[in-house]
């Protein structure tokens, strides 16, 4: 039976982190500083843990006026810094609570500036890989997050999006476009299944892109989020697709 894991990221303030947990396999935890605290971090990974769901950090740059969204050029030390940080603060809580950290997937504009900057996915690589080189990292199918990762020896998992609309390149439309996000149930199942099934995404060009999915995310702050996770959940049921994590 074909599997694949799904990931929600968690932890950023928004009231559906408990519902969505029966329809997911991995979480992806903000580490308080694009959103967050030390109490959400705990919360989270107490429902993480009594949905035995694997465990992930979502590192953001420190801005939660703009949710970690906009855009920010630090040095690459302060990257390396800043990744490491966050990464540890909630291995340390997961360990402390019985649980363990499974994966690392970097937070908007870091993980967006990662997929296309060659540099700064190395020093978000270095940093997850310094923390544990077990960990693996999530990054967008077929950008440079994926391959400076696999050059130094760390584990990926190449991820696809349910909920976002993709351009011609394989990136993710940007979210200030009107197209960005998808709204159609209909078309998110649509998208899920050729990701996983065909191994391509249609593009906002009506053009098929080639991908690779190991995890498909769904974004927890969504308009349709938990709408969607059942739905997903129960399509990939129906065409013998089991969802599972990731193995450590």
């Amino acid at each position: 039976m074909q599997t694949i894991d799904l990931n929600c990221d968690m932890g950023e303030g928004f009231a559906n982190d408990a519902q969505l947990m029966p329809w997911i396999s991995s979480v992806n935890i903000a580490c308080g500083y694009h959103a967050g605290d030390a109490d959400s971090m705990q919360r989270t990974l107490a429902l993480a843990i009594e949905h035995q769901l694997a465990i992930g950090a979502h590192p953001g740059f420190a801005d939660k006026a703009n949710f970690g969204r906009t855009e920010v050029l630090l040095p690459l030390n302060e990257v390396f810094d800043l990744v490491i940080t966050q990464v540890q603060l909630l291995q340390q809580m997961a360990v402390d609570m019985g649980a363990r950290l499974n994966h690392v997937k970097p937070h908007g504009a870091l993980y967006n500036m990662s997929a296309r900057d060659a540099l700064l996915a190395n020093t978000i690589a270095k940093a997850v890989y310094t923390v544990d080189s077990e960990l693996v990292l999530f990054g967008l199918s077929g950008s440079h997050s994926i391959s400076e990762a696999e050059k130094i020896g760390l584990r990926t998992a190449s991820e696809v999006f349910a909920d976002r609309t993709y351009q011609p390149n394989g990136s993710l439309t940007p979210r200030s476009a009107a197209n960005a996000l998808i709204g159609s149930e209909e078309e998110c199942l649509q998208q899920v299944l050729q990701m996983i099934e065909q191994k391509t995404v249609t593009a906002t060009n009506q053009q098929a892109v080639p991908i690779v999915a190991d995890t498909v995310c769904l974004h927890g702050d969504g308009e349709h989020a938990l709408d969607f996770a059942r739905a997903i959940f129960h399509k990939l049921q129906q065409h013998r697709i089991q969802i599972q994590p990731l193995a450590h």
